[in-house]
């Protein structure tokens, strides 16, 4: 705090003794509280790169362009996959411990359940430009390892009628077409995108509809910008399979269904006011609608009880470590017979969530030109306000002959707490109170500094019992402060900084952190006791620059305390949310683009060392090096799990006469598995894969793309754990022992795709 304190002195120091001689106002394009400040080592992806050659992929566009960002597929789908960089995660899943903000047109678009990414919702063919930056409090909560900026395309940046259709090698396809309208004070967008997916492994197909629409009106002194978009989903993600099951069949899945249907809906009121040469407010109202229905079908510890062989009963771990069995009622309170044609039992859990949300933002910007410099200043507030209503039951199901789990429809519930269907509602406010400088100083110096208060709380309301109720609240006052410089002349820059930034926990972990009543892996929810919420602290130096040859270099180092994880529990399919202890993130990274006539070059490689600093017992059933109890040992130094040490890409490039030929290749090292904490097993292997597009154009108006992802037709994986192999018996691979279980990644995939411009 006083840190804080003394840095708002310094801040507002330097801003009243740094008055210059003022030029003509720039005007600032906003997407994301703060304004255009600390925006200088901005990692950024252009429209053609965000759109490819036949089809808009955001996450491959990210992975492909920026230095250290990987993805792990762990659902097996690709508009579920999760994106990491520096060693913090950014994905679809709960469970999944977040670390990166996202914001679309300047307002937040994670999830507020969850903080998670539903990827499947953002207009992906409607994007403009994708940014990653360095982590700063001005952000908000969640941006421990940075921030994603995301903005939408409007009539002046595509303007005309455009329509893109593509298949694929695997039977997918998709259309998008847009409508562009501008004239001098008005701009229009609508857009609109249809995919089929009928998914490269067994029983995984997707669809999805999404559209987008952007209004932008421009006043004297005044405008308003207009942002709506929609989408309805039915994804499915198989997950992750026993690696000697994929050694025998490649396409094959463990279990099934694993599906999600989500409708969403957004809209974003953008209004600003200028106010003299220099300064302009500018407001965000948004709303903020989703429904989400999800089913899994799981195998289940269940079996005829012990003492009662004619009724049902679910195995688990008891206070003392020893299994113990539960007995299963129906929703009518009796208990269920044992039918002895059943081979397996297994479970069916379903969830549902129906989220609320909106908010408002004000700030007031002002930047002017000195004889030393742009000058800038951002003063602003943000409210938000959410309520979800989440139900979950667990449906008693039988394993079939290929794996698929079918419901019997009966909801069950037990004598003790290993399964209970949950009703629950939650109201998350945030509120926050921010203030950003950057003022240059004599010598091409310029200093960056920020503060920003917040306030979260979270209520809790159970609609069954009393369990899940309660009441939370955190505050925190986060700083950050950068010197860059730049020489008089200089195509290159040095800076310095140091950011705190925190992350409150979200409803779904409160809801889920009593190891004595855990959930069905992040997604049902028992008990409510409290966790602290997480605070990361990050210093970094670096360097930039170039114009035909551009450059960059940075180490940086992100500690963080109180990190929520996601522990096994003694109930198969069951976890909870647990503070850990202090987690080192460093690393560095470096990366260059040349372009020269036709040809176009580029490199990127970074570093991520991911470390626990305090030991703690894991619980990890399913490890072949876990003891009697389950449990793992995790010392002092061990890798975070699912961290890759080592991530390069290499692009080249060639256009001219009609014709874009890029090749990229993608490159990380090995992991190790999660539920591997204490690092017992080998990891998961690295691979490096090549990808090669082709574009011509087919007269004025009409391109032809052909994409070939995967080229080499390479088998890898992006995410890996454990699972009880042993449980049941695999057709394809008799006598499977090997707990491994991977997540595929997609194999050779060839795309065409014609697009038409008017």
């Amino acid at each position: 705090m006083r840190a804080a304190l003394y840095l708002g002195t310094i801040l507002a120091t330097l801003w009243a003794g740094a008055a210059q001689a003022e030029s003509d106002p720039v005007e600032i394009v906003v997407s994301a509280p703060g304004g255009a400040i600390d925006s200088d080592e901005t990692l950024a992806v252009p429209a053609e790169a965000l759109h490819g050659a036949t089809r808009a992929d955001l996450l491959a566009a990210l992975q492909r362009a920026l230095p250290g960002v990987t993805l792990a597929d762990p659902q097996g789908n690709a508009w579920s996959a999760g994106l990491t960089w520096r060693g913090y995660s950014l994905s679809s899943l709960q469970g999944t411990e977040q670390g990166l903000a996202v914001y679309l047109d300047g307002v937040r678009f994670n999830q507020p359940f969850g903080d998670t990414l539903l990827l499947d919702l953002v207009p992906e063919d409607a994007l403009a430009s994708a940014e990653l930056r360095d982590s700063s409090p001005v952000y908000g909560r969640n941006a421990l390892g940075g921030v994603l900026l995301l903005r939408s395309a409007t009539g002046r940046d595509r303007p005309g009628v455009n329509a893109r259709g593509w298949v694929d090698s695997i039977g997918g396809a998709g259309t998008s077409a847009s409508l562009g309208l501008a004239g001098e004070r008005d701009a229009l967008l609508v857009s609109v995108e249809g995919i089929n997916d009928p998914g490269w492994r067994r029983f995984s197909p997707s669809r999805l509809a999404r559209g987008a629409a952007a209004f932008d009106h421009t006043g004297g002194d005044w405008g308003i910008g207009l942002r709506a978009s929609g989408a309805t989903t039915r994804l499915t993600g198989n997950a992750v399979a026993p690696v000697e099951l994929l050694d025998a069949d490649y396409r094959a899945i463990f279990t099934h269904p694993d599906t999600s249907r989500t409708s969403g809906a957004r809209l974003a009121v953008l209004p600003w006011l200028t106010l003299g040469d220099t300064s302009r407010i500018e407001a965000t109202l948004h709303g903020n609608w989703l429904t989400r229905r999800t089913a899994s079908g799981d195998l289940a510890d269940i079996e005829a009880c012990d003492d009662a062989p004619g009724i049902l009963c679910v195995e688990s771990e008891g206070v003392d470590g020893e299994e113990e069995a539960e007995v299963l009622f129906g929703p009518d309170g009796g208990t269920l017979p044992a039918d002895p044609d059943t081979q397996t039992w297994a479970v069916v859990n379903r969830g549902e969530e129906r989220t609320t949300s909106g908010g408002i933002g004000l700030q007031f910007l002002d930047e002017r030109r000195t004889e030393r410099g742009e000058r800038r200043l951002a003063v602003g507030f943000a409210y938000e306000r959410a309520t979800t209503r989440f139900r979950g039951a667990t449906e008693l199901g039988e394993l079939e002959v290929d794996r698929s789990v079918s419901s019997e429809g009966v909801v069950l519930s037990s004598s003790g707490e290993a399964i209970t269907p949950v009703d629950l509602s939650t109201q998350l406010s945030d509120l926050a109170l921010y203030a950003s400088a950057e003022v240059p100083l004599p010598g091409g110096f310029t200093v960056e500094a920020s503060l920003r208060w917040s306030r979260n709380s979270v209520e809790l309301r159970d609609r069954i019992g009393t369990a899940l109720n309660g009441k939370h609240r955190f505050d925190r006052l986060n700083p950050s402060i950068e010197l860059d410089w730049r020489p008089a002349g200089a195509d290159w820059s040095l800076h310095a900084g140091y950011a705190e930034t925190s992350r409150a926990p979200t409803p779904a972990e409160l809801s889920c952190a009593d190891p004595d009543r855990p959930c069905a892996l992040g997604a049902f929810f028992i008990a409510d006791p409290p966790l602290d919420q997480v605070v990361a602290r990050r210093w970094s130096v670096g360097a930039s620059g170039g114009e035909s040859l551009r450059w960059h270099a940075e180490l940086w180092r992100s500690d963080s305390d109180n990190a929520i994880r996601q522990v096994a529990a003694g109930v198969r399919g069951r976890a909870y949310f647990a503070n850990g202890g202090p987690i080192r993130r460093q690393g560095m990274e470096a990366g260059f683009e040349w372009r020269q006539g036709p040809w176009r070059l580029a490199a990127g490689y970074a570093l991520t060392d991911a470390r626990v600093r305090e030991g703690f017992t894991a619980l990890s059933p399913n490890n072949p090096e876990a003891d009697d109890d389950g449990t793992v040992m995790v010392e002092v130094g061990d890798v975070l799990p699912g961290t890759p040490r080592h991530s390069g890409n290499l692009a080249l490039g060639w256009e001219q006469h009609g014709w874009t030929i890029d090749a990229a290749l993608r490159a990380q090292s090995g992991q190790f598995l999660i539920g591997d904490e204490g690092n017992g097993n080998a990891p998961l292997p690295g691979f490096a894969v090549v990808d090669l597009a082709l574009r011509r154009e087919l007269g004025r108006h009409v391109v032809l793309g052909i994409e070939a992802r995967n080229l080499f037709d390479r088998r890898y994986a992006t995410f890996a754990t454990f699972s009880e192999t042993d449980t049941i018996v695999l057709a394809e691979a008799p006598g499977a022992s090997d707990p491994r279980a991977y997540a595929p990644a997609a194999p050779r995939r060839v795309t065409v795709s014609l697009q038409a411009r008017f």
